[in-house]
């Protein structure tokens, strides 16, 4: 693992890229102080069609995984047109 201050990042982008390739993980810092981590991209996870609509912004992958009994655990029954909206926009994130 290495660490780097944002500075030197934006300078050397493409060699901490490839480092990150090799599997290894880079440490961004802000004044010394921890704010980001870059890992490598685990491939086998997703199919080729995922990877290329991630690439292209389309898609987002999940950060964690689906605790589907939680979800089916939900109370069910009628949702109002407006907090469908407001749910459908948050879920999007900020992209």
């Amino acid at each position: 693992m290495k660490t780097v201050n944002i500075g030197e990042l934006k300078n050397r982008l493409s060699a901490y890229l490839r480092y990150v390739q090799n599997g290894e993980e880079v440490i961004v810092r802000d004044r010394n102080r921890p704010v980001a981590r870059i890992l490598p991209f685990d491939h086998s996870s997703i199919s080729e069609e995922e990877a290329q609509l991630v690439a292209s912004g389309a898609m987002k992958l999940p950060e964690r995984e689906m605790d589907w009994d939680a979800f089916f655990a939900l109370p069910t029954g009628n949702v109002s047109r407006e907090a469908a909206i407001k749910a459908a926009i948050e879920s999007r994130g900020d992209r």
